[in-house]
């Protein structure tokens, strides 16, 4: 290398090899570089960048009008909102009104209201009091603006427990169930295989309480039929093997089972089931008051 080589910026353009590339550059180049972007250096800030005034500007407090920021400087220092020092909160309340009037003139056209209002009620407080025409202290000039200080601060704490309530869509959801009263709801028919297959359950378990006793009993399809319409009596329905009694024999079943068929067929009982292979259930049919009175005697 010539000891003669000039450096810094000169230097960066003579560092070339013989296969023309550029030498790699520093960080910084002669301590003058102030930023690197998309790693190159940047020796000067741009000048065309432009931030807005009120890009970085904070809210810490948001008030809903001029009783709201009364009420916070108030309740802020513990002043007895009955004996207000109107000097120390009017000067607060004006540094904040003159906050707020360099963004939005109209947003503190309110404000200033009620600054005019807080000095005309220090204004009133400096001059001697007078007495009213019945010779009564007069009132004193707080009192207007406590009452709507306390009036303002309940209704808030009223719309603080309000919105504490649940509210619909807020913290829940109406449940709604429709039902088309078009759609009529058909359980399956008793088939003449359902019925053989629960008699044959019924014959099943008769024959566990089969007695080895010889009997002549002469049973009646008529009284088992009184007998049939007697127990479904008062019911809204009944299954089907509470009809039977196992313990008095297969003979009296079958008649049982014969005359539940001709109740049936006669229209008189409707034998029902909600599902296929559910249980089966037998009520009365609705029928003349007469012809079920026949028919139980």
């Amino acid at each position: 290398m010539n000891p003669q080589a000039p450096v810094g910026h000169d230097a960066a353009l003579d560092a070339l090899d013989a296969a023309g590339e550029p030498a790699p550059q520093p960080l910084v180049i002669d301590h003058v570089a102030v930023a690197r972007l998309y790693g190159e250096p940047l020796f000067n800030l741009p000048t065309d960048l432009y931030i807005p005034p009120d890009a970085l500007e904070v809210f810490l407090e948001a008030f809903q009008g001029p009783l709201d920021l009364l009420l916070y400087l108030i309740r802020k220092q513990n002043f007895n909102i009955l004996d207000i020092p109107l000097a120390d909160l009017t000067r607060q309340y004006l540094a904040y009104v003159d906050q707020i009037r360099k963004r939005n003139l109209e947003l503190a056209s309110e404000y200033l209201l009620m600054a005019a209002m807080l000095i005309e009620i220090k204004s009133r407080m400096l001059l001697p009091p007078k007495k009213t025409d019945d010779g009564q202290e007069a009132e004193d000039p707080r009192a207007e603006l406590v009452r709507r200080l306390i009036e303002y601060e309940q209704m808030k704490l009223a719309a603080a427990q309000l919105d504490q309530l649940p509210v619909l869509g807020r913290d829940f959801l109406r449940v709604e169930a429709h039902s088309d009263p078009s759609i009529v709801v058909r359980h399956p028919e008793v088939t003449l295989v359902d019925l053989r297959e629960a008699w044959m359950d019924i014959l099943q378990r008769a024959r566990l309480h089969t007695h080895h006793t010889i009997s002549r009993e002469e049973l009646s399809v008529r009284e088992h039929m009184g007998f049939v319409l007697r127990h479904l009596q008062g019911k809204r329905f009944l299954e089907f093997e509470g009809l039977f009694d196992v313990t008095r024999g297969t003979p009296v079943m079958v008649v049982t089972f014969i005359a539940m068929l001709e109740l049936a067929r006669e229209r008189l009982i409707e034998i029902t089931q909600a599902e296929a292979f559910a249980p089966i259930y037998v009520r009365l049919a609705y029928q003349p008051v007469g012809e079920s009175a026949v028919l139980a005697e």
